[in-house]
């Protein structure tokens, strides 16, 4: 795979925002992912955490595309998403896992941008790379509602998986040594290495994945032991799998918000918690 992982991420990740009923705004992160319907037809998909939305209370979220100008420069442009209506939601999500994925008309830019299913780890991606604790993993989201500039973009972090990685169906996730703050909900968990050595391989090869999602973080005695908890790439292909059932639809285009949030007031902000 000859690609800028990072570059490619950081294009598709997106902020997911509210505001809630008392003026603050609640915020995660997600990132799209391109997912054809079973009979061919293009569909982007949004994934982040189950309880970024769970702890969004109104119909709709507002997800932080950006356009790019003609001179070049980019600008924040969110977009009212319905995510769910009266005893219906546009969204699907995991049965045991922190995962939702929901399907969008996002901008032709966006929709150009969502990573292909395939980089996502398969079963067998840490075993084949060698991949175990002490290597280093990159993450993209909002940490406190914070983007990279007012373009909305976020923020790249890096972090050393800080325990064993064992097949899904016997711990389906693993710790990262790195400080979590609210908004990192839903963000992408990858590795890019190039030119490195590993094994099972004759000679350097490029290592780049999606390893999994961050959910989580691990807290002892109400005291924030700064590791973060991902939850493995496979329940994101089986949330998004679950799209393909009878009921779903494509999540329609909500009216915009009366006073949609930018990058840049993050002090009128509560991130969206990342706990249980």
């Amino acid at each position: 795979m000859v690609l800028d992982l990072s570059t490619q991420l950081m294009q598709s990740t997106v902020q997911v925002e509210q505001q809630l009923p008392d003026g603050r705004h609640t915020i995660g992160t997600g990132f799209l992912i391109n997912d054809p319907t079973p009979d061919g037809k293009p569909r982007t998909v949004l994934v982040t955490a189950r309880h970024v939305f769970d702890r969004m209370p109104g119909t709709s979220a507002n997800i932080g595309f950006r356009a790019q100008g003609k001179d070049g420069g980019w600008s924040f442009k969110p977009q009212a998403v319905r995510i769910r209506s009266t005893g219906h939601e546009f969204f699907v999500h995991h049965p045991t896992r922190d995962v939702v994925a929901i399907a969008i008309d996002a901008p032709p830019e966006f929709a150009k941008a969502a990573i292909p299913l395939a980089w996502l780890a398969g079963s067998d991606t840490f075993t084949k790379y060698g991949v175990g604790p002490g290597d280093e993993m990159m993450v993209l989201g909002y940490p406190q509602g914070l983007s990279a500039n007012a373009a909305g973009f976020p923020i790249l972090r890096s972090g050393r998986v800080a325990s064993p990685i064992e097949a899904d169906t016997v711990s389906p996730t693993f710790l990262l040594d790195f400080r979590v703050f609210p908004g990192n909900s839903g963000g992408p968990v990858f590795m890019s290495e190039s030119d490195h050595r590993r094994p099972g391989a004759d000679g350097s090869q490029d290592v780049q994945f999606i390893a999994g999602m961050l959910t989580q973080q691990v807290e002892l005695n109400d005291v924030r032991l700064e590791i973060g908890i991902v939850t493995d790439a496979e329940f994101i292909r089986e949330t998004i799998a679950e799209l393909d059932g009878p009921a779903t639809t494509t999540a329609p285009v909500a009216a915009p918000s009366a006073s949609p949030a930018t990058s840049r007031d993050v002090s009128a902000r509560v991130g969206a918690a990342v706990g249980d």
